[in-house]
C-alpha cells in the first residue's frame, strides 16, 4: 500500500507540511516494501491557484492509495476521491511517527475536505 504525505523534506524524518498544494515535497512510502521516494513540488510553491488540483494530480499519478496530512481543501479532495485515493486529515509531525500511527491504526479517513481553499 502506497502512502503519500505533503512534506517539508525527502525522507521519513521529515514533517508533515500543514498545506498540501503548497508542500515543497511530496513523500511516498510502500509500506510492503519500505520504499521511500520524494518528489519536489517546485510548480506549486507559488501558483496564484490551482496548486491543490495540480498536487493532487502529481499524488494521483504516483499510485497512492492514501493521502495523509494535517489539511486538504475541497478541490484536491475531490480530485483524490475521484482518482480513488482516500484521505486522511489530521496528521501532524514526523513521516515515521504517522506511519507508526497508520499501521497501528489510529488514522482514520476523512469523509470530506477540512479547509476551504486558499485558507492560509
Amino acid at each position: 500500500m502506497k502512502l503519500v504525505f505533503p512534506a517539508n523534506g525527502t525522507n521519513l524524518t521529515a514533517v508533515i507540511e500543514p498545506r498540501f498544494g503548497r508542500s515543497p515535497y511530496f513523500v511516498c512510502y510502500d509500506t510492503e516494501t519500505a520504499i521511500v521516494e520524494s518528489i519536489p513540488n517546485d510548480q506549486n510553491l507559488s501558483a496564484a491557484q490551482g496548486a491543490g488540483i495540480q498536487a493532487a494530480t502529481t499524488v494521483a499519478g504516483l499510485g497512492a492509495d492514501y493521502a495523509v496530512c494535517s489539511h486538504c481543501g475541497p478541490k484536491a479532495f475531490r480530485v483524490l476521491q475521484a482518482a480513488g485515493i482516500k484521505v486522511i486529515c489530521g496528521a501532524q509531525g514526523r513521516l515515521e511517527d504517522v506511519i507508526k500511527d497508520f499501521e497501528a491504526g489510529r488514522l482514520k479517513e476523512t469523509a470530506a475536505a477540512d479547509v476551504e481553499g486558499h485558507w492560509l
